[in-house]
């Protein structure tokens, strides 16, 4: 699919509960078909003012992430959040789990008439199973890049997100935070900005604390460098 999906069988679908009743049976026979390690999830993301700690409206296979009914958003929501109307759909990248098992994932964003997002149909193959049988099955698991990091971190609540997103954003520092300056730290605060990490409540706060610096300030490093990227 080279665009985000609007039409249904009778036309554009324009609420979640029109696309709910419209995937419903795509979502159990994926699950049924590929089996009880595929996850396959709707997020509900039809709400202007989203609630990223519950967009999960239905799921199949939820033992693969933990995950349930009410439940959080991924990383990638935030940025969907940050940028609608740029092409989010994508298939086959790498995500993962809380407890670090490898995920193969492909997502489709789904649109209403008007262009908005309504809703997100995720499809999350947890790849143990075959990676203890990669001598025999080794033509069905993705091809290896030379880039192993995850894309997509699924957890069970979006404080766990934001987590997995400071600890990437440091890794990429290289350095302690103890050892950070101004500038190390404007760093990790524009890479959780591209990421989306912000639209999260409350994100400004917890991120600030964990880098030694007040929320003003952290508000001040944010202001210059959107200023800059302007």
């Amino acid at each position: 699919m080279s665009q985000q999906s609007t039409a249904g069988p009778g036309g554009t679908v324009e609420t979640i509960e029109e696309l709910q009743a419209l995937l419903a049976p795509v979502m159990k026979a994926i699950a049924t078909a590929v089996g009880p390690h595929c996850e396959v999830v709707l997020h509900d993301l039809s709400s202007r003012h989203v609630d990223l700690r519950h967009t999960i409206r239905a799921i199949e296979n939820p033992q693969v992430t933990g995950r349930s009914v009410g439940g959080p958003s991924t990383n990638l929501g935030l940025q969907v959040l940050r940028d609608e109307a740029a092409e989010h759909n994508a298939f086959g990248y790498r995500g993962q789990t809380e407890d670090g098992r490898q995920l193969h994932s492909s997502s489709v964003y789904y649109r209403n008439a008007a262009g908005h997002i309504i809703g997100a149909l995720c499809v999350n193959v947890d790849l143990t199973p075959l990676q203890h049988a990669q001598a025999l099955i080794g033509s069905l698991l993705p091809a290896t890049g030379s880039d192993t990091r995850a894309k997509e971190t699924h957890a069970p609540d979006i404080a766990t997100v934001l987590d997995t997103l400071f600890e990437s954003a440091v890794d990429a520092v290289g350095k302690p935070v103890s050892m950070m300056d101004r500038s190390d730290r404007m760093d990790v605060l524009a890479t959780l900005d591209q990421q989306g990490a912000f639209e999260i409540r409350r994100s400004v706060e917890l991120v600030s604390r964990r880098l030694g610096i007040s929320k003003v300030t952290a508000y001040a490093y944010l202001d210059e460098l959107r200023k800059a990227a302007s």
